[in-house]
């Protein structure tokens, strides 16, 4: 007997013996063995609603199949009967070798029966439940590109911070790697010994690298995308090389209300599953043409958007978005970020040392861009680590570290 089975990869067919004696657990068995889904992954019903379930609690009313023993004969199961199917998980189908379907058929390739498998759907729930950011990384970072590059060309960088077991990101610095903007690219030249710096001094302050954020200009404000396809591409590549589930991209923009005022916005996202995965297997086309339309990303091959097979996929199905808050952390943000457009001197470091006198020493370097200055000239196995888990702990820098941070500022 032939059972027809529907499911979100649509409809496919599985064949049993003997409907009389055939109970649900051995067809659970059976389309395991045929369609390679796990037994404890399915839910069988005959009743269609079962695909339009959202979450796990509905799956508990759709009761009519949930008894192993009962026989397809006793659900009025017949040949050619129709049987809802729904599971968790990704499913890999490895394709069986195709003949040539008659004088007018075509012979399938790998390539076929591999894009026929992937599937573009957007993606509910993102995995990281929520970002919030530090006030003053924050500020210090929307206020550079405001009040200086006026959000005319791109500005982007690196954030940094923790991530909870619930899944909740908080980000308390950014570091911005060497680059260069323009009103739609934005190109960071990746400096391995500067980052070197930056991965250990995050180390020392029991953070990480989790996430990317850039600007979008003015001119991309008129634009009808959330996220163009260079920005997809860019976002996704960080988003793989980190391996980090939780990984976010936050947006920030300028945006101009009906009464010509303009306001500040910082949106985040979690790029899909299904574009990491389509970025690390090179489905991408990542050479972007002057006449391509933003708002959509090229695949190399087809793949399949809803029930079409398209080589054009719409960015917003890349996208999850991430709810945002704010927090103030244990860093400050006023020390001259690096990378920008003025050289880095010491007369920073005494300026700031200057001003921040009535702190106790510790809070006076407790912030990673003034860190960061004095790594390039520290040992980096030794004295980072030292100073890092004082501004970690916040316990008193050594007297030593003091008198060595003071002479270096004065040299300025």
């Amino acid at each position: 007997m032939m059972l027809r089975l529907r499911s979100r990869d649509g409809l496919e067919r599985v064949i049993v013996e003997n409907p009389h004696t055939t109970t649900v657990s051995e067809l659970k068995r059976i389309i395991e063995a045929q369609l390679r889904i796990p037994v404890h992954n399915q839910t069988l019903s005959t009743n269609q609603n079962l695909l339009l379930v959202k979450s796990r609690e509905d799956l508990h009313r759709f009761t009519d199949m949930a008894n192993p023993d009962l026989t397809l004969s006793s659900l009025n199961l017949a040949h050619g009967s129709i049987v809802f199917l729904t599971y968790e998980g990704e499913r890999h189908v490895a394709g069986p070798a195709f003949n040539p379907a008659g004088s007018f058929g075509r012979k399938m390739t790998m390539d076929d029966l591999i894009a026929k498998q992937m599937r573009v759907t957007r993606q509910e729930n993102p995995h990281c439940e929520l970002v919030s950011f530090d006030r003053d990384c924050a500020n210090a970072f929307q206020h550079y590109v405001n009040d200086t590059l006026a959000f005319a060309v791109k500005r982007g960088g690196f954030m940094y911070g923790t991530v909870s077991e619930e899944g909740k990101v908080e980000v308390d610095f950014i570091y911005e790697p060497p680059q260069q903007g323009s009103e739609e690219n934005l190109l960071f030249f990746r400096d391995p010994e500067e980052e070197k710096l930056v991965e250990a001094i995050a180390a020392g302050l029991g953070m990480r690298r989790v996430g990317f954020i850039f600007t979008q200009t003015i001119s991309q404000d008129k634009k009808d995308y959330t996220l163009s396809n260079r920005e997809v591409l860019q976002a996704a590549e960080y988003h793989a090389e980190s391996g980090l589930k939780e990984w976010v991209t936050a947006v920030v923009k300028l945006e101009v209300n009906d009464d010509m005022s303009a306001d500040v916005h910082f949106e985040a996202f979690q790029i899909s599953d299904v574009c990491v995965r389509l970025f690390k297997e090179g489905w991408f086309e990542t050479e972007i043409k002057e006449d391509d339309d933003p708002k959509l990303s090229k695949m190399k091959k087809d793949v399949v958007v809803g029930v079409k097979d398209t080589k054009e996929v719409d960015n917003d199905f890349f996208l999850v978005v991430v709810k945002i808050s704010d927090h103030q952390g244990p860093l400050s943000s006023s020390f001259p970020v690096e990378n920008r457009n003025t050289q880095m001197t010491m007369k920073a470091l005494k300026n700031h040392l200057d001003r921040t006198k009535s702190l106790p020493f510790v809070k006076r370097i407790s912030d990673f861009h003034l860190l960061l200055v004095l790594a390039r000239v520290l040992d980096l196995n030794a004295d980072v680590p030292a100073l890092t888990a004082c501004v970690h702990t916040q316990t008193s820098i050594p007297e030593g570290y003091q008198i060595l941070i003071e002479s270096m500022a004065n040299t300025a």
